[in-house]
């Protein structure tokens, strides 16, 4: 099978669908002729046509607000947000429209709308361009939130959410679009189904949870962690936080009876205190030591501009292993 990067596996999804449905379009700042501030959509605008691949003003609440409408009338948009960061302009439109309107509808109108975004931090934007935002909408019923960490969940993910028939969010880790690498099959199609996590590395010894670029790094601390020290640790890659998939979470959390769990954000109130909750709730007889959380400092905005405090905040391979080992031998 070809190797391909992340961000060839997200821009072959969207040329992919776009060939299967006429009705799929793209919309977002610099996505035509520029091909997206990350080349996400190289090529399509010279495939398809300005009509259906569409240069939007820097209105973040105006390109969710024409995604929605046109869901609601039968097309199925891919909205990019240029950075995570710039969301929150058009926060109400995602969590009081898009999100609810089946809801409110009692199912008679659906909204087939995806948000593209890359997130996390890496590659020296500073706070405007560096952060996590998946727990703001982890929170809102009717939204389904995906972070794939390989190229073959990047293709596969974002295929399905271009055929759900409510909102998705796909939310990217920039740092790891040319630096993931991976094999994806070229002569079938690829669709990775929304919800399940998928276990990475068996193990015995603890479990690691982890999605997007900290599931990459994970993997490294894994394999670190066993040449060094004979510490054998479960990876699950959760790639859906919703729906989350809790069998397989707590499935091995009874397996290993001890947890870890990753993330890029800050640690207060960050996705990974969920997944801490349900495991104490649902699998504590399980638990042979304490459910840790490994995630960017509190109160202080992610992240900053200096390269030696970016390294400061962000998690590494090397970061991971220590938890790994300070929880393994507790």
């Amino acid at each position: 099978m070809p190797e391909i990067t992340l961000i060839e596996g997200l821009l072959q999804a969207m040329d992919e669908e776009m060939a299967r449905d006429d009705s799929v379009f793209i919309t977002g700042e610099d996505v035509g002729p520029r091909g997206g501030v990350f080349r996400a959509t190289m090529g399509l605008y010279e495939k398809y046509g300005a009509d259906r691949v569409i240069d939007a003003p820097l209105a973040e609440l105006s390109i969710i607000a024409v995604g929605i409408g046109a869901a609601l009338v039968g097309m199925r948009p891919i909205c990019e947000i240029q950075f995570a960061d710039y969301i929150f302009p058009a926060f109400n439109q995602i969590v009081n429209e898009a999100a609810l309107t089946y809801y409110r509808s009692n199912g008679d109108w659906h909204v087939p709308l995806v948000i593209r975004a890359p997130y996390g931090g890496g590659i020296g934007g500073g706070p405007y361009h560096s952060q996590s935002v998946e727990a703001f909408f982890a929170h809102a019923p009717g939204l389904k939130i995906v972070i794939p960490s390989t190229p073959y969940d990047a293709k596969g993910l974002l295929k399905s959410a271009v055929r759900d028939p409510n909102p998705v969010m796909i939310f990217e880790p920039k740092k790891g679009y040319r630096l993931i690498r991976g094999e994806v099959p070229d002569d079938e199609e690829v669709l990775v189904p929304i919800g399940p996590a998928n276990v990475t590395r068996q193990g015995s010894d603890l479990t690691v949870y982890a999605y997007g670029m900290m599931h990459y790094y994970t993997l490294q601390a894994a394999a670190m962690v066993a040449e060094q020290d004979g510490i054998e640790c479960e990876v699950v890659d959760l790639r859906t936080l919703v729906p989350l998939d809790k069998d397989t979470v707590i499935d091995s959390f009874k397996k290993t009876g001890k947890a870890l769990i990753v993330y890029e954000d800050n640690r207060f109130l960050g996705y990974g205190a969920e997944i801490a909750a349900i495991l104490s709730d649902e699998a504590f007889e399980y638990m042979d030591g304490p459910i840790r959380r490994l995630a960017g400092p509190d109160n202080v905005p992610g992240m900053p501009y200096a390269h030696p405090m970016q390294e400061y905040f962000m998690l590494n391979p090397d970061k991971i292993a220590a938890a790994i080992r300070e929880l393994a031998g507790y």
